[in-house]
């Protein structure tokens, strides 16, 4: 199995998901209005969605861990083209709600095989990067997937933008078909195993940073489209010109967060946290002007994806004995944060504070994220005294 040809299928996953995951973001103004909904109330379609990767991502794991690799991934991406069918032909807010549950049930686990597998084909010291290189097809997708989907949902209809995305689905599971072997059948996973390792301190206190990060991200992601509209004026073009510069971030973000982690998980993680909190800081004076608001939102782009690859082989390492069932419970925590994140920006929008208030919140998630790596350090040392008193 050549590793780029691998990589590519699995990017080629990704960047569907992350169509199907961000899109909504840049629609929610038009979905509300199309099922007769506020957008507070629109916005929990993110949370939902968020939600069921949290809860799907373990179960869906260790439920195809009896496949092939390449078997459990064909057949989480046709849970995610039946989802996004459902999505495109709702007929009403709860049926669209229920589709995005559905949809989102192969979200954790097509990630977190798939980072066993991307790490599984490059040498250890480029595991990171190879991780990076799956998730780049998630930060593409947001410079051109969810930007065409954004301006097919608002110049025909956010229904069609959703049955574009199904037909990802399918060319995702002929890539996958192509570039992966068959493989044999997994092993019955002891799940009880499995389980206790994912309770050590250092696997939740992992996970709990990426829960702090992607909340901090999704805070403002969320409501990014109305943000732009209040606080910069934006036009509809400006908003979608927006996604792009973003999705531009998101990759250059991502590139750079894996070689930094490849160079020193700690020193990254530490670093990208600590520039995500500082430029949520600036971004309500940024936004006022339209230059302000493109830089700002760029360079947040960079810091928010940024911490991905760390993250995701903080806990692969921390949960070295079940790097499967971790890494598909961190995109779970992803999403956990995905779901935090965009429920405190619901509230402060919802508590009269304004879209201006709303990466104060973010800001604050990022620097919680970042007390956690220094906890973890810190209680790393301490162990590690421990032991050389106790050996002497």
């Amino acid at each position: 199995m050549k590793s780029s040809t691998a990589l590519l299928a699995l990017a080629t996953g990704a960047f569907a998901i992350g169509t199907t995951e961000f899109t909504p973001m840049g629609l929610l103004p038009v979905i509300a209005d199309g099922v007769n909904v506020n957008i507070p109330t629109a916005g929990m379609l993110v949370s939902a969605y968020a939600i069921g990767v949290m809860v799907g991502a373990p179960v869906m794991t260790l439920l195809f861990s009896r496949f092939g690799k390449r078997a459990a991934l064909m057949s989480l991406m046709l849970i995610f083209t039946v989802g996004n069918l459902l999505s495109a032909f709702a007929p009403g807010y709860t049926t669209l709600l229920l589709s995005r549950l559905i949809t989102s049930l192969n979200h954790g686990a097509f990630f977190g095989i798939g980072a066993v597998v991307a790490a599984s084909v490059v040498p250890k010291e480029k595991q990171a990067s190879a991780i990076a290189a799956m998730f780049m097809g998630l930060t593409v997708a947001n410079v051109g997937g969810v930007p065409a989907a954004t301006w097919i949902g608002q110049q025909v209809g956010w229904r069609l933008a959703f049955g574009g995305t199904a037909v990802l689905g399918l060319i995702t599971i002929g890539a996958l078909w192509l570039a992966l072997p068959k493989g044999e059948p997994g092993e019955r996973p002891d799940v009880r195993r499995e389980l206790k390792v994912l309770t050590s301190r250092e696997v939740l206190l992992a996970m709990g940073t990426t829960v702090l990060g992607s909340g901090a991200m999704f805070a403002l992601y969320t409501y990014v489209a109305p943000m732009l509209a209040e606080i910069t004026q934006a036009s509809p073009g400006f908003v979608a010109l927006a996604l792009v510069l973003i999705g531009i971030g998101f990759t250059v973000g991502n590139s750079l967060g894996g070689r930094l982690a490849d160079w020193s998980l700690d020193g990254a993680t530490k670093l990208i946290l600590a520039s995500l909190a500082v430029v949520m800081v600036l971004l309500p004076l940024l936004m006022k002007t339209h230059v302000g608001a493109s830089i700002g939102l760029l360079v947040w782009g960079a810091a928010a994806f940024g911490i991905v690859p760390p993250v995701q082989m903080r806990v692969m390492q921390a949960a070295s004995q079940a790097p499967g069932l971790a890494s598909s419970v961190n995109v779970g925590a992803f999403n956990l944060g995905n779901a935090v994140g965009a429920a405190l920006g619901g509230v402060v929008i919802g508590q009269g504070l304004g879209y201006a208030a709303v990466p104060y919140v973010g800001a604050a998630l990022a620097a919680g994220g970042l007390a956690l790596v220094w906890i973890g350090n810190a209680g790393r040392q301490r162990d590690a005294a421990c032991t050389s008193s106790s050996s002497i």
